[in-house]
């Protein structure tokens, strides 16, 4: 898949999520441009020439000569039970304008985003442009995938340069982000960050502007949405393992949010997809 010549052409885009090992490598790199974005649940992934754990939320980056490895096999969550759950977004892509956008400035191998983040949004359209069937307009693609790459030196741009208030911040997002899927309280954050209660929430609405539970409620529906969209989990699953206590709750937030019971946006979104 030779990416000269074209403007900005993604090749492929999905969604994929593994309950069972996996493996991949590429020693001699997988000859496009890769971002992979890790949704769910955690891998391994070669990373400035060594094999690093990967986390929910965090965006790998490859150049079409970087050796890629991929790793997935079971892990001890926060109930010291052993699973294997991983889920990730994928783009390939390349072209002229990637090329060049690729070489403009330096950046890290993998970045950290919140799964509410506007990256997350366009890497979900673009998977969904190139799943349509009959597609009149395949360049809409390329639009999508170069507001994809501009918005990510946007977001590293926009990165606290290490000012304590606002490092105590991120570190409890962080922490929601990687922890939505369980149940947990305020008591949790604290502890973890080595702060009392009402500091962690103080610091967390004054650089986000919103509250941490609330912030947690975004991530969780979020991540419903994509399981809902992308998966074939029976919805009471879907709202057990993104972190709802129960459906009953999770119907009427999930409702509230966006305009459709779960049933109905499910069913929305398979007719749009055929």
């Amino acid at each position: 898949m030779d990416g000269h010549g074209e403007d900005c052409k993604v090749y492929t885009a999905g969604y994929s999520f593994h309950r069972k090992p996996f493996y991949m490598n590429e020693p001699d790199g997988i000859h496009n441009y890769l971002f992979r974005l890790q949704t769910e649940g955690s891998c391994q992934l070669r990373c400035d020439g060594e094999l690093v754990q990967v986390e929910t939320g965090e965006l790998h980056m490859y150049d079409p000569d970087e050796p890629y490895e991929l790793r997935i096999g079971d892990t001890v969550d926060v109930t010291g039970k052993r699973v294997i759950e991983s889920g990730d977004y994928h783009i390939f892509f390349g072209g002229v304008w990637a090329d060049e956008w690729w070489h403009k400035i330096k950046r890290p191998c993998k970045i950290k985003i919140p799964l509410t983040d506007n990256i997350m949004d366009l890497m979900r359209q673009i998977a969904m442009e190139k799943r349509r069937i009959d597609n009149p307009h395949p360049e809409i693609s390329s639009h999508y995938m170069k507001i994809l790459c501009l918005s990510i030196d946007r977001y590293l741009s926009e990165q606290p340069v290490g000012a304590p208030r606002t490092y105590l911040a991120y570190q409890i997002k962080s922490y929601i982000e990687e922890n939505a899927s369980s149940a947990f309280k305020l008591e949790d954050i604290a502890l973890h960050i080595g702060i009392s209660v009402s500091r962690a929430v103080h610091l967390f609405k004054e650089a986000f502007d919103t509250t941490i539970m609330q912030y947690a409620l975004d991530v969780r529906l979020n991540m419903a949405q994509e399981r809902i969209m992308f998966s074939p989990m029976p919805l009471e699953e879907v709202a057990e393992s993104s972190g709802f206590a129960n459906y009953t709750y999770f119907h009427r937030v999930f409702r509230s949010r966006f305009g459709m019971s779960p049933k109905e946006f499910r069913l929305s979104k398979r007719e749009h997809i055929t």
